[in-house]
C-alpha cells in the first residue's frame, strides 16, 4: 500500500511512523523505499534528531512539507538532514497527522529526493486525496496504537533512570519493572521476587512496605498521613531507601501500567555525585583547581584529609575553600556537600 501511495503521491519512500511530544521517542511502523540500513539507524538513533516533532501542532489530516515545519534552510543544516536524509538524496518530505493525543501523534510522511524536488501544489494535492482513506484504515486496522506507543516511550524513561523503579499494584505484585529494578532483584541484597510479588529482605521493612502500598490504594489522602520513605537494611552495609508514590489519581493513573497502585522507587542511601562536575564549575566559575577541591572536600572530608590526597598544603587547600565559599555564598563545608549534591543525576550511567 505504502509502495502505490508513494508512486501516485510523487514521492520515492513512504512511512507510517508516530512521535512523543515529550520525550521525542519516534516509532516507525512501517517504511517503503527506504534501505534497511537506514530504517535501522532510524530506529536506534535518528528518531532523536527528527525535527517532525512540529507536527503535533498541526490538525488531523493537514499537508505540510518540511519548508511549512521549519525554514528549509535550517532542516538543511541539521543533524538528522545531514547524517540520514542526505545520504539517500531526500530532501523533502510530505507529511500529515492521522491521529493525535495530548502527548503523541501518529503521521504519515513521504519522502522526495533531488530528481523530483520539492515538495509542490500537485504532491499536495494528491496527499490530500489519500490522507481520509489512509487514516481511516489505520484507524479500523489499529495499525498504529497511541496508548501501546506511549507506553512503550514511558518504559524507555524508566529504564534511562538510575533508582529502582518498580510498578505494584496493592498486593505488591510487580506490573513493571526498570533495568535498574530487574538489577536489585537480580542482586537479592534488598529486594527480591517471590511468585511476582515485591518483598524486602528484612522482615519488618518489608511488613512497612506492604502497609505502605496498601495504602496507595487510597490515593493520595489515604497515604498522606504516613511516611511514604522507608529505609532498607542489607547484610552487606549497603542500605537502600525506597519511596512510595501512588498512582490513583489523575494524571499519574493515566500515565501508569493498568492494574498498578503504587511505584516503588529504590536507590542506594549514597552521596552520588555530579553528573557533569564542569557544569558547577561552569555556573559559580571556578577555577580546574577550586573544582577539584570542592568535589575532594565532597567525597573526602576536611582540609587535612583533602591536603593530604592532592599532595598539597592545607593553607593552599583553605586558600581555595574561602575562594569557593566566596564564589559559591556557601559558609560552611557541609554546606558545600549540600550544593555538589543538588547536582546529582538521576539517570543511570
Amino acid at each position: 500500500m505504502l509502495a502505490k501511495l508513494a508512486h501516485f503521491v510523487g514521492g520515492q519512500a513512504a512511512g507510517l511512523l508516530s512521535k512523543d511530544t515529550i520525550s521525542k521517542a519516534g516509532n516507525a511502523y512501517f517504511f517503503h523505499g527506504l534501505d534497511p540500513a537506514y530504517q535501522k539507524s532510524y530506529a536506534q538513533t535518528y528518531w532523536r534528531h527528527d525535527p517532525m516533532a512540529e507536527l503535533a501542532s498541526c490538525e488531523v489530516e493537514q499537508i505540510v512539507s518540511i519548508s511549512e515545519l521549519i525554514p528549509h534552510h535550517v532542516f538543511r543544516r541539521s543533524v538528522f538532514y545531514q547524517q540520514w536524509s542526505r545520504p539517500q538524496g531526500w530532501i523533502d518530505a510530505v507529511k500529515a497527522v492521522l491521529d493525535k493525543s495530548a502527548t503523541s501523534f501518529a503521521y504519515l510522511s513521504v519522502c522526495r529526493n533531488e530528481a523530483s524536488g520539492l515538495v509542490d501544489s500537485e504532491m499536495r494535492a494528491r496527499m490530500a486525496l489519500v490522507v481520509p482513506h489512509v487514516r481511516r484504515a489505520t484507524v479500523i486496522g489499529k495499525v498504529i496504537d497511541l496508548r501501546r506507543a506511549e507506553a512503550a516511550a514511558f518504559a524507555d524513561v524508566l529504564d534511562g533512570l538510575s533508582a529502582g523503579v518498580f510498578l505494584v499494584d496493592a498486593k505488591g505484585m510487580i506490573m513493571h519493572a526498570n533495568v535498574a529494578a530487574r538489577a536489585q532483584l537480580e542482586a537479592g541484597t534488598v529486594l527480591h521476587a517471590v511468585q511476582g510479588q515485591l518483598i524486602v529482605i528484612d522482615p519488618a521493612s518489608n511488613r512497612r512496605l506492604r502497609d505502605m502500598i496498601t495504602a496507595t490504594g487510597g490515593g493520595d489522602a489515604a497515604i498522606g498521613n504516613t511516611d511514604v520513605a522507608l529505609a532498607l537494611p542489607a547484610p552487606t552495609g549497603d542500605h537502600h531507601v525506597a519511596h512510595v508514590l501512588p498512582l490513583t489519581a489523575g494524571k499519574r493513573a493515566d500515565a501508569a501500567t493498568p492494574g498498578a497502585s503504587a511505584a516503588v522507587f529504590v536507590r542506594k542511601a549514597e552521596l552520588q555525585g555530579p553528573s557533569s562536575p564542569q557544569t558547577i564549575g561552569a555556573l559559580y566559575r571556578l577555577t580546574p583547581a577550586e573544582l577539584r577541591v570542592l568535589l575532594a572536600v565532597v567525597d573526602v572530608g576536611g582540609v587535612p584529609e583533602v591536603a593530604a590526597a592532592l599532595g598539597v598544603a592545607d593553607s593552599t587547600i583553605k586558600t581555595h575553600l574561602g575562594r569557593i565559599f566566596e564564589k559559591t555564598g556557601a559558609n560552611r563545608q557541609a554546606d558545600l556537600v549540600k550544593l555538589v549534591a543538588g547536582f546529582s543525576t538521576p539517570l543511570a550511567s
